[in-house]
């Protein structure tokens, strides 16, 4: 789980933002909030951050993706780093930016921060903290690493460490390093970052699409069964077998490195998906499609290309909510414009849904950002679970959380105070220096 997320100096963010998924006294749907037991604290299931166009909502979904991508991908030996600092003061463009992370692995809290500037790692560190007091792992800084003093006790351990730290790149994490070269005493913080942590744009295609177009497979049933509670008029997804050959050659070309028992998920003409995979008989392809009823009752085959954008958008999330509600493994899923071509009462669902499967028990977190304010509503989610972006004159995005402002109660219409302007991140509409001409008699 996530338990705060502190960024500095990235993109609008000029200053130190906080997203903390520490739950507050509030009693509001305190059923529902994971308890952990082991720090007596109870954990945020779901973050929305609202907020007017360029406030800073993507922003903050970029600093996650791209830590995720740095973190778990690394970068070629000569790149640069690609970090996006404020770029409209001089020192802030010239300076580096910052990341904090405080994550829940296996009931143990780990802080993870590292600030980079476009050549290099300048300051890496790890620590976790028991139920009494932070223990470091390691630090990395001026060219050092210094080690906690429980990291090994093994002098052969201890040794390899220090000799993977060598080899580590002024552009490269020690984290990431130390996975690649085959150290796991850190793996399960990696792993965090490469498995639980899950991030989809607004045209983010989620998932394998082979996971669930195939009868028998996990989500198949579940899958078609919510496309048609939904109303989207798709009875089911299926598979349909094309020619390898008649793909474009560049769809082809994609697949030259492709050994027996891999696949590859691409895009054709218009809005297909296609999976290329290669069994000891060749390469195979597939496209996704749906299935309606006709007046009689007869399944009707479409292309996944004439779906609505709104259908399209469903059929991608879908997989996700049912990691989040059905999965016994925890997952963290980060959502850019969660509304994006869906109506209002479909997203609402979608989030009911999840929201009424948590428990104290539960260890799944799901944040969005947003720009539909019908999701503004204390009935569905608590204050402290709503957030706002606002950017001010200078260009500075700022990060808050509906919880800290004191005239906000549990029982008033936070919607109507949103839209009023009193809670920031709402367009500035200036409307009366706009210059409309109005058409002559």
């Amino acid at each position: 789980m996530l338990i705060n997320f502190r960024i500095k100096n990235w993109t609008s963010f000029r200053e130190e933002a906080n997203l903390s998924m520490l739950a507050t006294r509030e009693r509001q749907h305190s059923g529902r909030l994971p308890y952990i037991k082991k720090y007596r604290f109870k954990v945020l299931p779901i973050a929305a951050v609202y907020g007017g166009n360029a406030s800073g909502k993507t922003n903050l979904f970029k600093a996650l993706n791209f830590a995720k991508n740095y973190i778990v991908k690394g970068l070629p030996m000569d790149a640069t780093i690609p970090v996006m600092p404020f770029m409209l003061d001089d020192s802030s463009a010239a300076g580096a930016v910052a990341f904090y992370f405080d994550i829940l692995v296996d009931e143990l809290i780990y802080s993870y921060s590292f600030t980079a500037n476009l050549e290099s790692v300048i300051e890496e560190r790890m620590a976790v903290t028991n139920s009494v007091a932070e223990k470091l792992i390691y630090h990395r800084h001026d060219g050092i690493i210094e080690l906690g003093t429980d990291v090994t006790e093994s002098d052969n351990e201890l040794a390899r460490i220090n000799f993977v730290f060598e080899g580590t790149r002024d552009n490269q994490l020690f984290l990431t390093n130390t996975v690649s070269q085959k150290v796991t005493i850190f793996k399960n913080v990696y792993d965090w970052f490469a498995k639980t942590l899950s991030l989809i744009a607004p045209d983010s295609r989620f998932q394998s699409f082979e996971s669930f177009i195939e009868s028998g497979s996990p989500m198949h049933d579940e899958i078609n069964r919510y496309l048609r509670l939904l109303d989207t008029g798709i009875e089911r997804l299926g598979g349909e077998d094309i020619e390898f050959d008649s793909l474009p050659e560049p769809l082809k070309k994609l697949n030259e490195d492709m050994t027996v028992g891999m696949a590859a998920r691409v895009w054709g003409r218009g809005r297909d998906r296609i999976i290329i995979s290669r069994d000891r008989e060749g390469f195979k392809a597939k496209k996704l499609i749906t299935y309606h009823k006709n007046n009689k009752g007869e399944d009707v085959l479409f292309s996944y290309a004439m779906e609505s954008d709104g259908s399209c958008r469903l059929i991608n999330l879908l997989p996700a909510f049912l990691e989040l509600t059905a999965s016994n493994v925890p997952r963290v899923f980060v959502i850019d414009e969660i509304d994006r071509s869906m109506h209002t009462l479909l997203t609402r669902k979608l989030i009911s849904y999840y929201l009424d499967g948590c428990s104290q028990a539960s260890r799944n977190q799901l944040l969005m950002t947003t720009h539909d304010v019908l999701l503004i509503d204390q009935k569905l989610l608590r204050r402290d679970e709503m957030w706002v972006t606002e950017r001010n004159f200078r260009g500075e995005s700022s990060l808050t959380s509906f919880s800290e402002y004191k005239d906000v109660r549990y029982d008033k219409d936070i919607r109507a105070s949103y839209l009023d302007g009193r809670l920031g991140g709402v367009p500035k509409l200036l409307l009366s220096d706009c210059m409309i001409e109005k058409p002559k008699a």
